[in-house]
Parts: structure tokens; sequence; C-alpha cells
């Protein structure tokens, strides 16, 4: 059985390193998981909240 890369921040980051950890993790390009978080931006909704506490609980590599 196979296992999924960790939920980590990278050293090298933009910013908190959050959306680049995210695309790690699910195997996505960092650039597209960045303009995903910034049109999602354009919805009501908790994004900066999110954005903020995953940059909390996710540890650095």
């Amino acid at each position: 059985m196979a296992s999924s890369p960790a939920l980590v921040r990278p050293r090298r980051r933009v910013l908190a390193g959050v959306c680049a950890g995210l695309a790690r993790r699910f195997g996505m390009s960092p650039t597209l998981v960045r303009v995903l978080f910034l049109l999602s931006m354009l919805l009501p909704g908790p994004q900066i909240l999110a954005y903020l506490v995953l940059w909390v609980i996710m540890p650095s590599e």
C-alpha cells in the first residue's frame, strides 16, 4: 500500500507555503493551487481563516 505525501509546508515557499504544501499532498501544481485559492476569494466564505489555520497547524519540512 503506497502512502501519500505528508501535509507539510516546504522550505522554499511563497508567503506561508500553505498552497505549495497542499499542492504537493494532492499531486497538483503549486501555481494551480494558488490560482484556485485566489479565485475562491471572489466567493463568500472563510478562505482567509482556513489559510491562517492551515498556516498555524501545518508543520514545516
